[in-house]
């Protein structure tokens, strides 16, 4: 069943911030931890820190200092919408998240989504206001299981030129 869901977690970025990751929308455990990736499935923060040559954080604090550390702003391209579960399949009624205040205190120079349906969404709403195009990398998501953690990883490595 479909219910409107409205984005419960705010962007995490500062001044620093070169690097601009783009999830979907928060699953429900993400909506419920009030954090990025909060499912212990999603293999997000295992690809990350991978590609950053760090341990794997585990606590909220962990995984914010991970981010900082390295410049990476997180956020999602959607504010709300109708969603059943965590389906991005199910995803209608969208309105797309304001990410000017991201681009205004920052000092992005790319654009990553973590997979197709964030791509997509921020194609359709969000690039012509940003002004950036994206680069869609394969979702982190358990869903995508035809990749594995190592394939993730090394499609990951894309972003570690625009960290320096």
């Amino acid at each position: 069943m479909h219910t409107t869901q409205v984005h419960p977690i705010p962007p995490l970025f500062d001044a620093d911030s070169r690097v601009l990751i783009l999830g979907s929308f928060p699953s429900v455990k993400s909506r419920e931890g009030q954090f990025f990736y909060h499912h212990p499935q999603n293999r997000f923060w295992r690809v990350l820190a991978a590609v950053l040559g760090e341990q794997t954080p585990g606590t909220i604090e962990e995984k914010s200092g991970l981010l900082h550390r390295h410049h990476i702003a997180l956020w999602d391209v959607i504010a709300s919408c109708e969603i059943a579960g965590s389906s991005d399949s199910s995803i209608r009624q969208v309105v797309p998240n304001d990410l000017s205040p991201i681009f205004r205190a920052s000092q992005i120079r790319a654009v990553f989504c973590n997979g197709g349906t964030s791509y997509r969404y921020y194609c359709k709403y969000t690039r012509a206001k940003t002004g950036f195009d994206a680069v869609q990398l394969p979702s982190t998501s358990p869903a995508n299981a035809a990749w594995t953690p190592e394939k993730l990883t090394e499609a990951w490595r894309v972003i570690l030129p625009w960290l320096t």
